[in-house]
């Protein structure tokens, strides 16, 4: 039977008058005291914000999300077209507009710790029962109030399926079903021998394009329970089309990616624009102290010089004269001595990790039992190290700004757009009502576009000016003023049997910065990057350390933070925390398995008889990879992760395994295959998965080979993606993916990809060369001796 939605009163759904006599149609989830934001023009209608239906049948779905190549906007597309029986051919997408009516509950919830207060989130035992008590789920009342009153209108975290699949659902499914209604109406049949497909509804033999019966189907009474399709969008696991055939639902944004017209936010243009580069001090507490001004005056096509405290700017005709008027002008920069004079140095950052790995006190973050009696005299420990990690999207952050009679726009990729707004509205001095948000597609980002501080210096730079203003920052302003992924230093130690055979202990202890409530005050408390540090001071974070409770069957496993304060400022990053414990306890339970001298997949399905699809994942890349037992001198390594995600409908979950082959040569890695093997839920659109699953293979490859910097007197080492030992393609393995077919509930593939290479890769030059890489970089040196 198909299922339906809970019953909807009149006053849950909203019915009124669109421009030009436009109709709008309202169809909540719940009742909302919100006005539709996406506008109907002549001759279109509006279905729950969310779908605009034009008088000649074309369809266009409000995507509110930022499309950042992981294929958004094609699969909300999807979830439309085949509940609402569409012609993919007539369906279209937009960016949905800036307001309360997007917010994501489902982030709203998974990020809790990040909005709870202070006193919750800083509390010595901050577990995952306290936070479920304290914010629930996305249908608590608490997160869905956090949700709009801030509001979180956010991408990240994987959340955009579980958060707007239902009501993309419920939208399309209203519209069939008033279509529907229509043609039963004119054909004088019932509705039950009715349905829609390929653009038209069908009864019986007969067959009505959806166009003619737009204006009347809308002008009926709406459907008070639409009945969703049995069958919401997926496409199978396993099939295997030949390389001409086409796939059956192709990317939207690709053809214009392809021939260039795709608008990013660099390429925007407006009448009267200028372009502006600027000079962010070294990281740490600095302000500007002097430039030479008269220089840049020498540059041609230079407009203007904006100095303030933390930055300086040269604004010019074009942006490359003013990032030659910004190097003329020589700008210096002098530590605050009253901000405690701090710069970012990568030394005392390594020993500020130690020194709480091995001095402080212990935050128990999630624990099943007690491990710590059985670990007085652990019969394995190891530490592993993790460098801070640098974005390094292929597009610098870029933003446009224009003030219009006490009103400024924004042009801006931004994953966070509300708090980009809020950003700019601090740099424009206007309040948040005056300032209008036009969302732009993003070429990458792996979350570096969470930080907002491009739009509030684009406002301040069009309030001095006068005029439209885009600001770009350069390569190396991307990599200086950039919120990297924080560092880690964790010892993690464990107990087995008196046969040393079976764990029965384990416990990991992680230093590493409240990261997640750092960036948390910034996104959703408007603080600069001191502050959010400050806040963050001496706070468990049950976020920072996301994915670091084995799922294996260990009788007595616990999960310690150690927050640990350093002067590098820190956000998050593609796959958050995972990407940082899978790493860690993958090659740990490698080392366990060597340990009781057990074949690591053998160990491994011995303690996993409560997550059957994770076996299931391990075995199916055992088959693809040929697995031989990952013996001394195989080369070969694995790893496997989980991943969860609260939705309204309950706890979903994605899972992955990854066997690597891979060697070390001459001071060098190199990885010759990777086969991968996930369990997803259910896939909506097959070809995204595997490019998400593929690209978080490689991203996970760049960050066990390179992707790192260190800081001296604040500044990164290596600041061009040339320095950072990324792979080329010529470094590229082989690669294999292959999906189990599932009926669970969709799980987003973009953050799970990456998560378990690092491991498996670290597991297989042990394999291959019988020594242990416990660092990543893998290939990366300590700068100071390590505490054992």
């Amino acid at each position: 039977m198909a299922p339906r939605l809970p019953h909807f009163t009149r006053r849950a759904v909203l019915v009124g008058a669109g421009t030009a006599g436009a109709l709008v149609v309202g169809l909540a989830l719940v009742p909302r005291h919100y006005r539709t934001p996406l506008v109907a023009g002549e001759g279109e209608h509006v279905i729950d914000g969310l779908i605009r239906l034009s008088r000649d049948g074309s369809i266009s779905v409000a995507v509110p999300a930022l499309e950042m190549g992981q294929g958004v906007t094609t699969l909300a597309a999807q979830i439309v077209a085949v509940e609402l029986g569409a012609d993919w051919r007539r369906v279209g997408v937009e960016p949905a507009p800036l307001s309360p009516l997007y917010a994501d509950r489902v982030i709203a919830a998974e990020w809790a710790t990040m909005w709870l207060p202070r006193a919750v989130a800083g509390a010595p035992f901050v577990g995952k029962a306290l936070t479920d008590a304290l914010a629930g789920g996305p249908g608590d009342a608490w997160a869905r109030y956090e949700a709009d009153r801030v509001p979180v209108l956010l991408t990240a975290c994987g959340t955009t399926l579980a958060a707007f699949e239902p009501r993309l659902r419920l939208a399309a499914a209203a519209l069939r079903s008033a279509l529907i209604a229509a043609a039963a109406r004119e054909a004088g049949m019932d509705v039950a021998a009715c349905d829609t497909r390929d653009h038209h509804v069908v009864c019986g033999k007969q067959h009505w394009p959806f166009a003619p019966l737009i204006d009347a189907a809308l002008a009926g009474p709406p459907p008070s329970a639409p009945v969703l399709r049995a069958a919401p969008a997926r496409e199978n696991a396993d099939a295997a089309p030949g390389p001409l055939a086409a796939p059956d639902f192709p990317r939207l944004d690709l053809p214009a990616k392809v021939d260039g017209s795709m608008v990013f936010a660099a390429d925007l243009r407006l009448p009267d624009m200028v372009h502006a580069a600027i000079a962010h001090g070294p990281q740490g507490h600095c302000r500007l102290a002097g430039h030479d001004e008269a220089a840049a005056r020498g540059i041609p096509d230079v407009i203007a010089v904006i100095a303030t405290e933390r930055w300086l700017a040269a604004v010019a005709r074009t942006w490359h004269a003013a990032d030659r008027a910004l190097t003329a002008m020589e700008p210096r920069f002098r530590i605050d001595p009253g901000e405690g004079g701090r710069v970012v140095d990568s030394i005392v950052g390594e020993a500020a990790l130690d020194a709480a790995l091995t001095h402080a006190s212990p935050n128990r973050i999630a624990a099943e039992g007690d491990p710590d009696p059985l670990l007085i005299h652990p019969a394995l420990t190891a530490r592993y190290d993790i460098e801070p990690a640098l974005h390094a999207p292929l597009e610098p952050a870029s933003a446009t700004a224009r003030i219009v009679h006490g009103r400024l726009e924004l042009w801006i990729a931004s994953q966070a757009p509300e708090a980009a707004a809020q950003a700019a509205a601090r740099g424009a001095g206007l309040p948040r009502q005056a300032v209008t948000v036009y969302p732009l597609p993003a070429g990458g980002s792996f979350d570096a576009r969470l930080d907002t501080r491009i739009a509030e210096e684009v406002a301040i730079l069009a309030r001095k000016l006068g005029r439209p203003v885009q600001l770009t920052w350069s390569r190396w302003q991307e990599t200086l003023a950039g919120y990297p992924r924080a560092p880690l230093a964790a010892r993690l130690s464990a107990a087995f049997d008196p046969a040393k055979q079976h764990l029965i202990g384990w416990r990991t202890r992680i230093a590493t910065p409240a990261s997640m409530i750092e960036a948390g005050a910034r996104l959703f408390g408007g603080s600069d990057t001191r502050a959010a540090q400050d806040k963050a001071a001496g706070c468990a974070d049950p976020l920072a350390v996301a994915g670091a409770m084995p799922v294996y069957a260990i009788p007595e496993r616990a999960v310690d933070h150690l927050p640990t304060a350093i002067s590098l400022p820190v956000g998050r990053m593609r796959g958050g925390a995972h990407g940082l414990t899978a790493f860690i306890t993958e090659s740990f339970i490698d080392e366990c398995a060597h340990y009781a001298g057990a074949e690591p997949l053998s160990f491994r399905v011995a303690m996993l008889g409560a997550e059957p699809r994770l076996v299931a994942c391990l075995e199916g890349a055992a088959h693809l990879a040929m697995w031989g037992g990952g013996g001394g001198g195989s080369g070969q390594g694995l790893a496997c992760h989980r991943m969860t995600l609260a939705a309204p409908e309950g706890m979903r979950a994605g899972y992955i395994a990854v066997i690597a082959t891979a060697r070390a040569e001459s001071g060098a890695i190199r990885v010759e295959s990777l086969s991968a093997f996930c369990d997803i839920g259910r896939i909506v659109n097959r070809d995204i998965a595997r490019q998400q699953i593929e690209g978080g293979l490689m991203f996970g490859l760049a960050h066990a080979l390179g992707g790192s910097t260190r800081w001296n007197a604040g500044l990164p080492q290596a600041g061009r993606l040339a320095a950072l030992n990324l792979p080329l393609p010529a470094d590229c393995p082989k690669v294999e993916v292959a999906f189990a077919t599932s009926e669970a509930e969709p799980f987003d593939p973009g953050e799970l990809g990456m998560a378990a290479v690092a491991p498996a890769i670290a597991n297989a030059l042990f394999s291959a060369s019988g020594t242990r890489f416990r660092r990543l970089p893998l290939l990366s040196t300590p700068s100071l001796p390590e505490s054992i």
